[in-house]
């Protein structure tokens, strides 16, 4: 299993968000060329929104936007395009959010474990070897097969907890 070289972290107050979304969208259409995935342009737009910030966004919330656009979306596409997005690992879903963010690393082989600011809704995704292991090491020995991996867990984020000290 490939380990991602550098987990996605809670922003810095000097993040330049535009660049991130900017590279997270090449990465995605490069590696989307390359897999012979065919990235539409309803496809690409729900991935800029949700790159558009570092929270988790839900499907009608999606709708909105597009709707405020001007675009002509119903759930179905938006489910079609969150699906496709997904399985082509260029998102993931917080399921306790029922929310998606993006993913940095689209093609590495990765079980995500999401931290999520109870504060400002923010989440970082890092990808622990040793979590990975240990989950394994208890299936086999329970007989179980995994099939999904994704560890959400709630707090404050350091940002958060320095304003709320101040």
């Amino acid at each position: 299993m490939s380990r991602l070289k550098h987990p996605k972290q809670f922003p810095a107050a000097d993040h330049d968000h535009k660049t991130c979304i900017t590279h997270a969208l090449q990465e995605a259409e490069a590696y989307c060329k390359q897999q012979g995935l065919r990235l539409t342009e309803l496809r690409r737009r729900v991935l800029e929104l949700i790159w558009a910030n570092h929270q988790p966004v839900g499907a009608y919330d999606l709708l909105e936007q597009l709707t405020r656009e001007g675009r002509k979306a119903a759930p179905p596409t938006i489910y079609r395009s969150l699906d496709f997005l997904m399985q082509s690992g260029l998102i993931h879903r917080i399921t306790s959010l029922n929310a998606y963010v993006g993913c940095n690393h689209p093609g590495l082989d990765h079980a995500a474990q999401f931290f999520i600011c109870e504060y400002c809704g923010q989440a970082a995704e890092m990808d622990d070897a040793q979590i990975v292991s240990a989950i394994a090491k208890d299936a086999k020995r329970l007989g179980f097969t995994v099939e999904k991996r994704t560890i959400e867990v709630a707090g404050i984020c350091a940002h958060c907890r320095h304003h709320s000290e101040t």
